[in-house]
């Protein structure tokens, strides 16, 4: 017995040994190049290695405990076999090769990483590949036949209506629509040790937006909540309860607000001044804001490339969102947080949701000096109800126009209605 803990005791020292000759933390670049590669076990495991051994600010430890919570956000987003794959794309190319299917990754038509040593696709990639590539799509259509737009037929009385009543002494508004909203959010049972706080927080309609009004809470489902003023950032209604042992902690309340719609009338050639470039909120709006709004590089040199010779600011924003509009079409998103740069995500991909294409607009229009925000929101049209984002503008001489980039170029008669107007179904 004595010899065998003796044994054991210098297999101990030798292993400790070891670890510490091997035990060097590894380097940043190291770590990088790992996540690069799709070895996200390996770079975890660096990654909490390289925070045990090193001495970090809490931001930068912060940080790397981020990117270890991204790469487990990434292997949910990617789930889909390359069996999975090869039955989706069968049912419309029957006799699909490995070559094409190759093909369509190398264009990030079909968007796939290897993850741990294993070939995973994008969840939504295979139903995105047949709204992407053309072919695809067209093949997609001939079998299932065109999309259907729910909204279209309302839109083409709306957008006209909304035109009609605006401009001059009518002001920027009209076609008020009473909107009335229950919002719940259920955590369930058991996900959060007994005792401990869930807190939560939940959008609301701002009440310092001026085709919004009539806001009036109607039910809250705790009775101690607050309201966010209208000076923060984000609008929302906070709650918080303990968890309970086997009960779901439910968040839910409802509320009504008035919304209308907003067209500007003005002629670009005559209303629109030279910006005022020493004020801040020029320089605010102007400004890059890593890691989603960038004004250099790609997506400036594009930019020019788009506007050529124009230098008047709503002729070049149109002609930015006539070009997005018509060049990166909608697909489903992964999580935005998991992407590194969304705007050089659209340009490589060439495809994007309405937040994506948002802020590649937005970056486009600050890097061309052209003040522009990010919106966030809801869109509320009968039989087409979801989060939606979009973005605004700065005119001077005309002030902020709302822009949905992703409802793009419409049919009927006003083409770029959502270059300068927005719907009541906001």
């Amino acid at each position: 017995m004595k010899t065998r803990i003796t044994t054991l005791f210098v297999l101990a020292v030798f292993a400790f040994a070891s670890c510490g000759q091997n035990g060097k933390a590894p380097t940043p670049e190291t770590i990088q190049t790992a996540i690069e590669e799709g070895h996200f076990k390996k770079a975890e495991h660096m990654i909490r290695k390289y925070i045990a051994h090193t001495e970090l600010a809490p931001e930068e430890k912060m940080q790397w405990e981020w990117e270890i919570d991204r790469m487990h956000r990434i292997v949910l987003d990617f789930t889909k076999t390359p069996e999975d794959a090869l039955e989706y794309i069968r049912t419309y190319y029957p006799d699909v090769s490995q070559e094409q299917i190759k093909a369509w990754e190398e264009s990030r038509a079909l968007e796939g990483m290897v993850i741990n040593g294993e070939k995973r696709y994008y969840s939504r990639a295979l139903r995105n590949l047949f709204r992407i590539d053309a072919d695809c799509k067209a093949r997609f259509e001939k079998i299932n036949g065109p999309p259907v737009d729910v909204k279209e037929p309302l839109l083409l009385e709306h957008l006209p209506a909304i035109v009609k009543n605006t401009g001059g002494k009518k002001g920027i508004y009209a076609r008020q629509k009473t909107h009335t909203l229950g919002y719940t959010i259920t955590v369930p049972a058991n996900t959060v040790p007994e005792g401990e706080m869930i807190r939560a927080w939940m959008p609301l309609p701002r009440t310092d937006v001026g085709r919004q009004s009539g806001f009036k809470l109607l039910s809250v489902s705790q009775q101690d909540y607050i309201i966010s003023p209208d000076s923060y950032i984000h609008k929302s209604i906070y709650m918080e309860q303990p968890a309970v042992q086997d009960q779901d902690a439910i968040f839910s309340y409802s509320f009504t607000y008035k919304a209308q719609g907003e067209y500007h009338h003005f002629d670009p050639h005559k209303d629109i001044r030279p910006y005022r470039t020493e004020d801040p909120e020029y320089k605010k709006y102007t400004k890059a804001e890593a890691p989603h709004v960038v004004t250099d590089g790609r997506v400036a040199a594009l930019a020019k490339e788009i506007v050529g010779e124009e230098t008047n600011p709503f002729l070049q924003l149109e002609k930015i969102y006539t070009y997005i509009s018509q060049t990166y079409p909608w697909a489903g998103a992964r999580e935005y947080s998991t992407l590194e740069n969304i705007p050089l995500y659209v340009l490589d991909h060439k495809h994007g949701d309405c937040g994506q294409v948002s802020l590649l607009f937005i970056s486009m229009c600050r890097s061309l000096g052209i003040p522009a925000r990010w919106e966030s929101g809801w869109m509320l049209h009968p039989g087409e109800i979801n989060l939606h984002d979009w973005a605004e503008a700065y005119l001077e001489g005309v002030g902020w126009i709302p822009i949905d980039q992703s409802f793009g170029i419409q049919n009927g008669p006003l083409p770029l209605f959502y270059s300068r107007g927005m719907d009541a179904y906001r």
